[in-house]
């Protein structure tokens, strides 16, 4: 906790007027100035021992803002997810489908995915997308004020993540490509960082398979993280993420190639812009770069309003996770178990009491008895 006492009691420790307090306590550190006036916020950290400024500490207020480090966490998990699919898309393009084919960058996108998400999961939750960011909002999951702060984060995060491939495989796309960068054409190479439509797509199918892809997406996702459905185990829920990715890759990748995320190929198709393939990025195919932006937010929205009308309104206040439904309901068998159990022994304890006394049979087995002594005196 903060305490502007303690600040005081260990200012004469500092070496300098000018330098930074730092407290540290069992559940953080606190943050004072020379004057021994506290700052408004103080951040969790239990490395600093010393009671004058440090490096870690330095860092540590660097950070103490948490939507701060939710930033950070957006964009790291994003770059990780560029990184892992993108990466798959150049390999497989650059080699001419020798290291690699469509499902290797199914795979590549479904890790990526889900390394993303467990990079920044613990920390931002791990929306690494827009539209999912926005499901959460209209859910009430996430703050309306942080909703603008997670999408630039995802948006440089893929722009990061796609100049990350670029430089990787730099002399392998001046090999490819002659030092000629273009959108179209045999030795195209544009469509390794963003989405371009096939020719039989039309603007409407394309908008409707943006829709589609990515309502399915949110919905997944929602539902692996509903703690009162069945949910994913605790640690597996990044895991499930991608399996659900995976699944779209390889049933609604034919239009487009599943964009389905506005950050992950807006921010690609700018930094292609920017690298060296022109306008033609933007302009190509009737200005297809919309769609892959607008779609998906209208997919999220969708996502989570049929999530929403199916399951979730239908929990009650009192519901509890599918998991303790079920303890519960085993441990109701065996206490119906344990019941039948002492039924049966009053059961059996009243049959026992109902019996006849030895003494009842003392005189039955004594006539026996001096029936079979006068059948041997005959024999």
């Amino acid at each position: 906790m903060c305490v502007r006492g303690r600040a005081l009691m260990l200012r004469e420790h500092t070496q300098s007027e000018s330098s930074l307090v730092w407290i540290p306590s069992a559940t953080g550190v606190c943050q004072s100035d020379a004057k021994g006036d506290d700052f408004p916020s103080c951040t969790a950290f239990t490395g600093c021992t010393a009671f004058t400024s440090c490096t870690a500490c330095t860092m540590t207020r660097q950070c103490k803002h948490g939507i701060f480090k939710e930033f950070l966490a957006e964009f790291l998990g994003t770059f990780v997810l560029v990184l892992f699919g993108c990466g798959a898309v150049a390999q497989t393009v650059l080699s001419r489908n020798t290291l690699g084919e469509n499902l290797t960058i199914h795979i590549g996108f479904a890790t990526g995915l889900t390394m993303g998400v467990y990079v920044s999961g613990g920390v931002s939750g791990g929306h690494l997308n827009p539209a999912v960011s926005l499901a959460m909002v209209l859910l009430g999951k996430l703050k309306f004020y942080k909703f603008p702060v997670y999408v630039l984060a995802q948006f440089l995060g893929a722009f990061a993540g796609a100049a990350a491939v670029f430089g990787l495989y730099y002399d392998a796309f001046m090999d490819f490509t002659s030092g000629i960068l273009s959108v179209t054409g045999i030795n195209a190479t544009a469509h390794i960082f963003a989405s371009y439509p096939g020719r039989h797509l039309s603007i409407i199918n394309g908008i409707i398979d943006q829709v589609v892809g990515t309502g399915m997406l949110v919905l997944c996702i929602l539902a692996i993280t509903d703690g009162k459905n069945i949910g994913a185990p605790h640690g597996v829920e990044p895991l499930s993420v991608g399996l659900a990715l995976l699944a779209i890759s390889v049933s609604m990748g034919l239009n487009c190639g599943y964009p389905i995320n506005p950050a992950r190929d807006l921010g690609p198709r700018v930094f292609t812009f920017v690298a060296g393939w022109g306008m033609e990025v933007f302009s190509t195919a009737n200005y297809w770069w919309w769609i892959p932006v607008a779609g998906p937010m209208g997919g999220g929205v969708a996502g989570a309003l049929i999530y929403f009308l199916f399951v979730k309104m239908h929990h009650s206040h009192a519901e509890k996770p599918h998991e303790e439904l079920e303890e519960e309901e085993e441990e109701e068998d065996e206490e119906e178990d344990d019941n039948s159990l002492k039924d049966k022994d009053q059961l059996f304890s009243q049959t026992v009491n109902e019996r006849p006394f030895e003494s009842d049979f003392d005189g039955v087995f004594s006539k026996n008895y001096d029936l079979y002594d006068n059948l041997a005196d005959k024999c």
